[in-house]
């Protein structure tokens, strides 16, 4: 009789689905959603990183329930854990690899027999810079120390064939985290494999230049006690030094930055985003415009784009900070160069994986509610889900020619950005949009109301949906039946947590990672039901 009762009650999104084949679990806005499954939410991790937590979760509990996560799967499948975070590393799917090296550094040290032989073997192709390996030994430092297994697969780092770019990579980042390649040498002991090799060993552990060292790191040596930039020049240009081997008393030159650019093997694309702002600052870009050409000729590049693994969201942030002409932190101020702009533009559209025109008629409804704008994806300053939600939707936008856009919380707002919006553009449109609480039902509502035909709706949310009297998915369901259409709904999840609004036993509805490089292509996919 109670449940009679009850069901005649509508608590709407604060109460679950009765009917539902897969319980919904609370939220933690006070709504209901459904609990990913965990190898979804491992990728979530990998991709979004908890570092800034978000609205409803500190940094420190997000991340504490996604090791779990991470256990979880560790459990299930070791080496199928390895062999995710081996995938999404050599993929470039994340933004960062933060995420991934906790992760690595938890299957050496916590898992069993086989997955960390996985992951022991997988650290030479994760931390594919000195950078990440010195990460990985602050991670493995504070899981659990250094056994048998840590120590071998540190040393085989060490002990790879080409000495040359062993030496680039120790040269390039010398400590970080606390950690020198010095103290990794002390733990790890790799027996040197030829004279190379230990003559690079020496020179790490005690700073001595001795005979059959790697050329490089002479003239490493040499840039420190340069006198005239001229000096640093003819090493960059002859010898391919990068600007982390030089002294930074030297990084105010204009023509030391000309050479980082355009001379010797050139400035790495990652390294050349992180310092378009610098350039601009010192006066490169208004002294040689040569240089401008060189850096949009570069962004305009796909292969370069691919091949230096450059993350949309990295772009985003070069952008977004660039466009600002002033750093968050410290002095440094620049006039930005709108050639440049337009390349960070069409730069971000290229690293996404290709992406098909589908001809479907789409709505992508970008959540801007208020747990939308409170943390950061990935730890990527001035990126909140709510601006990635934005930049997001803009790759599908620019792929289709039958799209409504939308933005939602507590209730909805149509979203006019003209024929070809710019980043910027976009970006400036949604951060103008007021907040409000979670609704993310109001795109299928709004579509039914007005007999709009969507076969596909894309939300970009956190899920964290509680305001409305009526599911996601029941609101998708109603739209269905009453426009004929059978429609699906892609949910594009921009927060690591464990929610989601697409009902897992409906066939129409489909996850995706925010700011993984292959969604914006698996949504278009799925769109035309080649994912079926």
């Amino acid at each position: 009789m109670l449940q009679k009762l009850l069901s005649h009650l509508s608590f709407g999104q604060r109460a679950p689905i009765a009917e539902a084949i897969t319980p919904q679990v609370a939220n933690s806005a006070g709504g209901y959603s459904w609990a990913l499954d965990d190898w979804t939410r491992l990728l979530r991790f990998l991709i979004l990183g908890s570092e800034a937590g978000s609205y409803y979760a500190s940094p420190q509990a997000l991340t504490q329930d996604n090791a779990d996560v991470v256990l979880r799967c560790m459990i299930e499948d070791g080496v199928r854990t390895v062999n995710t975070l081996v995938e999404v590393s050599e993929a470039g799917r994340a933004p960062k690899q933060d995420a991934t090296i906790l992760a690595l550094a938890m299957c050496l040290k916590v898992g069993d027999p086989s997955t960390r032989k996985a992951a022991a073997d997988a650290v030479v192709r994760i931390c594919r810079t000195g950078t990440h390996l010195l990460q990985l030994a602050t991670a493995v430092d504070a899981i659990g120390g250094w056994g048998r297994v840590t120590r071998r697969a540190f040393s085989r780092w060490y002990q790879r064939d080409n000495v040359d770019t062993l030496a680039y990579q120790v040269s390039k980042v010398r400590q970080r985290g606390g950690w020198s390649h010095r103290d990794v040498l002390r733990k790890a002991h790799p027996v040197p494999p030829g004279r190379a090799h230990d003559a690079l060993y020496r020179w790490i552990a005690k700073s001595e230049l001795v005979a059959g060292a790697p050329p490089r790191l002479g003239f490493v040596d040499q840039a420190s006690t340069a006198t005239h930039s001229r000096e640093i020049v003819d090493l960059i240009v002859d010898h391919g030094l990068v600007r982390e081997e030089l002294p930074t008393r030297w990084l105010s030159e204009v023509d030391v930055w000309r050479a980082l650019l355009r001379g010797g093997r050139g400035m790495p694309m990652t390294a050349m985003l992180r310092n378009l702002a610098k350039m601009t600052s010192v006066g490169l870009f208004s002294q040689d415009p040569g240089s401008i050409r060189t850096v949009c000729k570069r962004l305009r590049n796909k292969e370069h784009i691919r091949g230096a693994r450059l993350h949309p969201l990295s772009i985003l942030v070069a952008l977004n900070t660039y466009q600002r002409g002033k750093g968050v932190r410290g002095s440094l101020s620049w006039t930005p160069v709108k050639h440049i702009l337009a390349a960070l533009d069409d730069a971000f559209q290229l690293s996404f994986e290709c992406i098909p025109r589908t001809g479907q008629r789409w709505m992508l409804a970008v959540d801007v509610s208020g747990s939308m704008g409170f943390s950061e994806i990935s730890g990527m300053t001035g990126i909140t889900p709510r601006v990635g939600a934005a930049a997001m939707a803009m790759a599908t936008l620019r792929s289709e020619e039958k799209v409504d856009i939308v933005a939602f919380s507590h209730a909805l707002k149509t979203v006019d950005l003209g024929s070809r919006p710019t980043l910027a553009r976009t970006l400036k449109t949604f951060d103008a949009i007021p907040m409000g609480g979670t609704d993310c039902a109001l795109p299928m509502l709004h579509a039914a109301k007005h007999n709009i035909p969507i076969d596909t709706f894309v939300v970009y949310t956190d899920s964290e949906t509680w305001f409305g009297d009526v599911h996601p998915a029941e609101a998708l369901r109603r739209y269905r039946a009453k426009m004929g259409i059978p429609a699906r709904l892609i949910v594009c999840g921009m927060v690591a947590n464990q929610f989601t609004i697409a009902d897992p036993d409906d066939p129409g509805m489909m996850d995706v990672v925010g700011f993984d490089t292959r969604a914006p292509a698996l949504m278009a996919e799925f769109s035309m039901g080649r994912l079926d």
